[in-house]
């Protein structure tokens, strides 16, 4: 028992855990920020365009509730009791993740440029010497220590 409470220790004290917390946090956070971006900037003016669209409320009744129909909007038929097939969110859900995705691919492609630069940076090692460079300089070094 004494051993797995180190061990946890030991595991939550490696910094690639505290980065990875930090990340999720983020990650969230930023979830949550392009999904307001799809919702009340970018799907409003391609829903304008389409004729005043609302893709939220983009759905196929599948079988009606307590109320009958006819359910203008998807929170109406939801609160009816009505299964519905709700692919206006899916729509809206899809181009979240495209957002996500894209933006995740070019903080990823950041990354690897600054890596990239830091590898071309970096000094190369220097050549090892050749045997003769090296037998020469042992015996200079014993012939040093008489």
């Amino acid at each position: 028992m004494r051993s797995w409470i180190n061990e946890f220790k030991e595991f939550v004290q490696r910094g690639n855990v505290v980065d990875m917390a930090v990340g999720i946090v983020v990650g969230a956070a930023f979830g949550t920020v392009v999904k307001s971006f799809v919702q009340n900037v970018l799907m409003p003016p391609i829903g304008l365009l389409l004729g005043g669209t609302d893709f939220s409320n983009f759905f196929i009744l599948l079988k009606e509730g307590t109320k009958p129909g006819p359910y203008q909007t998807l929170k109406a038929a939801q609160e009816a009791g009505a299964t519905v097939l709700a692919y206006g969110q899916w729509i809206n859900d899809i181009v979240n993740f495209l957002i996500i995705a894209f933006a995740i691919f070019l903080v990823i492609k950041g990354m690897n440029a600054l890596n990239r630069k830091k590898e071309a940076e970096a000094p190369a090692a220097p050549p090892e010497p050749p045997e003769e460079i090296k037998l020469l300089r042992e015996i200079r070094d014993a012939l040093k220590g008489r």
